[in-house]
C-alpha cells in the first residue's frame, strides 16, 4: 500500500507527457465509502425527524431541509461570514468574537461561487470530512501498525455519539483536515510542512494552541532535535494566528482579553476551579433546575469528561507524552468553566480516542459491538436534537 495520496509522474518536455495523477490505497476506498454512508445516514435522520417532530405554525409542513441544519454555531458562522465581526462598527451582541476567523473566511470563499450560505457550510465540512477521514486513516496506521487500525479509527469516529457536527456547517471537519495531515507531517519530521498546517489549523479553532504545543514536544522526543535544530522557528508559526486574531480584536475593542471575554459573556467559559465546574454540571444534570433536554446535555458532557480522562490514564501509561499533551490542554480548557460545554463534540478532535479504541476493538471484539450498541442511538437522538434546535453541541 503505497503512503503517497497523491503521485506526481512528470517527465521534462520533449515531446513526453506530464501529468499528475490521484492515487488512493484501497484502505482509503474503504475509509472514502465508509464516510459517505456515513453522510447518507445522517441526511436520512435529518429528513424522517422532520417530517415526524414537524412543529411550529404549520406542524403538516417540515422545515425546509437547508433550514433544519442552520442551527446555533452555524447561524453564527453566517453572521460572521456575511458582516463581519463588528457590524455597523460595534460590538455585536452574539458574543461572535469567540470564533476564530478561519472557518467564516472559507465560507466567505465559496459564498462567491454558491450563493447559499448554509449551503456553503454544508460543502465545506462535506468536502473537509473526507480530508479528515483519509488523514486519520494515515495518523492511526503511523501510530498503530496495521491497516484495519486505520480504518476502525475512522469507523470510530464516524459512529460517535455527535458525529453529526461533522456534517453540519460547524468548524470540527475543516480543522481536523489541517491538524490531522500537520500531525502526520510532524510524525515524519516534515517540520515546515507541519509547522503550515497547524498554522492554517490555528486559524479555524483554539484547540490549534493544544496542537502547536504538542508538536512541540514531539519535536522534543523525535530524537533528531540536535540534527534539525534549523528547523525550531518553525514550530512558532502555529501560535500566530492567535496572537493575530487577538491583536485584531484590540485595535477594534481596545480590550486584549477580548476574546476571552466573549467566551464568557457567550458562554459562562470563565475560570473555576475544575472541583467546582464538576460540581456546577452534575447539578445541572441531575437536581431538575435545568429543562429536560439541557439536563440530558449535561450528563453527556459528564460522560465525555469521563471518557477523556479514561483516555488520558490510557495515554499516560503507554508514555505517549505528545498526546497526553493535546487531550490533556484540551480537557483542561473544557474543565475549568463553569460547567462542562461542547465537551463531547471537542472529542471529536481527539484522535487518539479514536485510535485507541480502534486497537483496542482488535483484541476484544465485542468492543465494537457494545460502542455500536451505545454511541449509534445516541448519534441519532443528537442528530435530530440539534436539527430541531434542541442541542447546541
Amino acid at each position: 500500500m503505497t503512503d503517497q495520496l497523491i503521485e506526481h509522474e512528470f517527465t521534462p518536455a520533449h515531446g513526453r507527457v506530464g501529468r499528475w495523477r490521484f492515487h488512493l490505497s484501497p484502505s482509503d476506498r474503504v475509509v472514502l465509502q465508509a464516510y459517505l454512508l456515513f453522510h447518507a445516514t445522517v441526511w436520512v435522520i435529518v429528513y424522517s425527524a422532520g417530517w415526524l417532530f414537524a412543529a411550529g405554525g404549520k406542524p403538516t409542513h417540515p422545515l425546509p431541509m437547508l433550514s433544519r441544519w442552520a442551527q446555533w454555531d452555524t447561524a453564527l458562522f453566517i453572521a460572521i461570514a456575511k458582516d463581519g465581526y463588528f457590524p455597523n462598527g460595534a460590538v455585536a451582541k452574539d458574543a461572535r468574537e469567540a470564533f476564530l476567523p478561519g472557518f467564516p473566511l472559507l465560507l466567505r470563499c465559496v459564498h462567491s461561487i454558491i450563493a447559499e450560505w448554509s449551503v456553503d457550510g454544508l460543502l465545506v465540512s462535506f468536502v473537509a470530512g473526507g480530508v479528515a477521514a483519509l488523514a486519520l486513516n494515515r495518523v492511526a496506521q503511523a501510530t498503530l501498525p496495521g491497516q484495519e487500525v486505520g480504518e476502525r479509527s475512522v469507523f470510530f469516529l464516524l459512529a460517535s455519539p455527535c458525529a453529526v457536527f461533522l456534517a453540519a456547517g460547524y468548524s470540527e471537519s475543516l480543522f481536523l483536515a489541517l491538524a490531522l495531515p500537520a500531525w502526520l507531517a510532524a510524525k515524519k519530521d516534515n517540520w515546515p510542512l507541519a509547522a503550515a498546517l497547524a498554522c492554517a489549523a490555528g486559524t479555524v479553532r483554539v484547540s490549534g494552541l493544544f496542537l502547536a504545543t504538542a508538536m512541540m514536544v514531539q519535536f522534543a522526543m523525535s530524537g533528531k532535535a540536535r540534527s534539525q535544530a534549523r528547523h525550531l522557528p518553525w514550530l512558532a508559526l502555529p501560535f500566530l494566528p492567535m496572537l493575530a486574531y487577538t491583536c485584531y480584536l484590540y485595535a477594534h475593542t481596545g480590550d486584549w482579553m477580548a476574546w476571552k471575554h466573549a467566551q464568557e459573556r457567550g458562554w459562562f467559559r470563565g475560570f473555576h476551579y475544575p472541583w467546582q465546574t464538576w460540581f456546577n454540571t452534575w447539578e445541572a444534570a441531575f437536581s431538575h433546575t435545568q429543562p429536560a433536554p439541557y439536563a440530558f446535555m449535561f450528563q453527556m458532557e459528564i460522560a465525555a469528561v469521563a471518557a477523556g480522562i479514561l483516555l488520558l490514564v490510557v495515554l499516560v501509561r503507554q508514555r505517549r507524552w505528545p498526546e497526553v499533551t493535546y487531550v490533556g490542554l484540551s480537557l483542561s480548557a473544557l474543565s475549568t468553566s463553569y460547567w462542562y460545554m461542547s465537551v463531547p463534540r471537542a472529542a471529536l478532535l481527539w484522535w487518539p480516542l479514536w485510535a485507541s479504541l480502534a486497537a483496542w476493538s482488535l483484541r476484544r471484539p465485542w468492543v465494537k459491538s457494545a460502542y455500536v450498541s451505545v454511541a449509534v442511538p445516541l448519534m441519532t437522538l443528537i442528530t435530530v436534537a440539534f436539527t430541531s434546535g434542541r442541542w447546541a453541541g
